[in-house]
């Protein structure tokens, strides 16, 4: 049996849109296998997975914080956040929309926009629409303008864990004009532990269903070009060890890269991607229906080796580079502007719908 519990994660938070003092929610989600996960109502934000290892030893596989004020600190990297309304980047902060050029907010360097620009969907405080047996639906109106974007978008976030411990993510939206949609989940993971390091991380191997990469520049801005991955260093359909691919990557950071998920028709769900921990059996399996994924290894969070101060996360973990790693289905980034990627736009009468599987279990 799946059980849900509620209590209350933090009080008087204010609220970025309305300035109003809310009561952010925290949400449990615990079945017969021992798995749980929790979230919060303060973007959508999955805050714990905790899952058990081949000997049974149950560790918390994501990162996160342990307060409010952790998740509103300058220093979060969009842990386990709920992300929109254009997740990833849009060059310039601009594009054309059927002719007219729209200018939304440029929140990195005043280059261009990152996840939706100063206050995206993850630091929207959503209101709980249902709690279910196996899981609870969160959802955000978005006002038109917000940003700079056109139109009011209403987004749901549904979290559903069944008996075989999966994690079900089920994110979809609705526009009253026509806006670019594509949102994601930001959760970080490394299935040593959260707080395993590097170290950790690099014991894992990965296996990624893709035939190619959106090409990008120096600021991560995708060129339009699809390169593919065969006989390159991201070509990572057969199984490899993470540890190993990032050794010979250098002298890149790491990975922070969409790949572009090859599907078999009519099959509207693909396998994304395959982790494994082999020193503690877990594995995790993504499945979508989204084009892209984006698979980062945490290269641009504090690099203690230069002497820079981790990031403090819950249960006195210590996060820095390479610590953690993160699969985010999405449409291709900068779509906006580029007519040969799968279109983001969301018409009036349409529905945004994306679904995301994160299977969890382990090999003994």
């Amino acid at each position: 049996m799946v059980n849900v519990t509620e209590d209350v994660f933090a009080n008087g938070a204010v609220n970025p849109f309305t300035k109003s003092k809310d009561t952010i929610k925290r949400f449990t989600l615990t079945n017969g296998a021992g798995m749980s996960v929790q979230l919060i109502t303060r973007g959508a934000t999955i805050t714990s997975i905790k899952t058990p290892d081949a000997s049974g030893q149950i560790d918390d596989v994501t990162l996160g914080f342990d307060d409010l004020a952790g998740y509103q600190s300058e220093r979060n990297p969009y842990f386990g956040a709920t992300i929109g309304r254009v997740c990833n980047r849009i060059a310039n902060g601009s594009f054309y929309l059927d002719g007219k050029l729209v200018q939304v907010s440029k929140n990195r360097d005043n280059k261009f926009q990152l996840h939706g620009g100063f206050v995206g969907f993850d630091k929207a405080h959503w209101e709980v629409v249902e709690v279910r047996v196996d899981g609870v639906t969160l959802s955000h109106t978005n006002p038109d303008g917000h940003e700079g974007y056109p139109g009011k978008v209403t987004a749901t976030a549904s979290f559903t864990l069944s008996e075989d411990n999966c994690l079900h993510v089920q994110m979809s939206a609705l526009a009253d004009k026509t806006t670019p949609v594509n949102l994601t989940n930001h959760s970080y993971f490394n299935l040593a532990g959260h707080k395993s390091g590097a170290n950790g991380l690099y014991e894992h191997t990965i296996k990624i269903n893709a035939y190619g990469i959106t090409e990008t520049d120096q600021s991560s801005i995708p060129t339009g070009r699809i390169t593919p991955v065969e006989g390159t260093g991201f070509d990572l359909r057969v199984s490899s060890n993470l540890g190993e691919r990032l050794k010979a990557l250098q002298p890149a950071r790491g990975y922070d890269d969409n790949f572009c998920v090859t599907f078999s028709p009519p099959q509207p769900l693909a396998k994304v991607a395959r982790a494994t921990h082999p020193p503690s059996g877990r594995w995790l399996e993504v499945v979508s229906n989204q084009p892209g994924v984006q698979f980062y290894t945490s290269n641009f969070m504090p690099d203690v080796e230069r002497g820079e101060s981790p990031i403090p996360g819950k249960d006195g973990a210590a996060y820095a580079k390479h610590c953690a790693f993160c699969l985010e289905t999405q449409k291709f980034p900068d779509s906006v502007n580029h007519s040969n990627f799968p279109s983001t736009i969301l018409r009036p009468g349409e529905s945004y719908q994306h679904e995301v599987i994160y299977k969890f279990g382990v090999s003994h």
